[in-house]
């Protein structure tokens, strides 16, 4: 199954997207700021992270950059999820090293849709 992990600090949007995976067939990890995002990355090595830019104690663009910096990690598709959507912050991003932004709010069927796109073209990314 593959596996994907949810870096969001707001509870309710976390569990919301976690649903919404886990009832299109993902396995799903949930974490609540960047510095877990990180920690627990490395221990389950997800085949897509979804990734909030503003979260307390490690922020998602300096998440971002400390997974791609780790060689067992950088191949994983990291997908930005905000509600900013200023063209600079989706550049900051892209800078950082996402794969991929998402603007919130989005529905259902457009995250599962971008998820599965996102999957297949990083087929060769690790599944556990």
């Amino acid at each position: 199954m593959t596996h994907i992990l949810i870096a969001e600090d707001e509870r309710d949007i976390r569990e919301l997207i976690a649903f919404t995976l886990r009832f299109a067939g993902y396995e799903v990890t949930m974490v609540s700021n960047g510095e877990e995002a990180v920690q627990v990355a490395s221990q389950i090595r997800p085949a897509l992270i979804l990734m909030d830019v503003r979260m307390p104690r490690m922020d998602g663009y300096q998440a971002c950059q400390a997974l791609k910096a780790n060689p067992d990690l950088k191949d994983i598709p990291v997908v930005f999820l905000s509600a900013k959507g200023q063209e600079s912050e989706i550049q900051a991003g892209l800078a950082a090293g996402a794969t991929d932004y998402l603007l919130k709010p989005f529905a259902p069927d457009e995250l599962t849709r971008r998820v599965r796109e996102l999957l297949e073209k990083h087929s060769s990314a690790p599944e556990t």
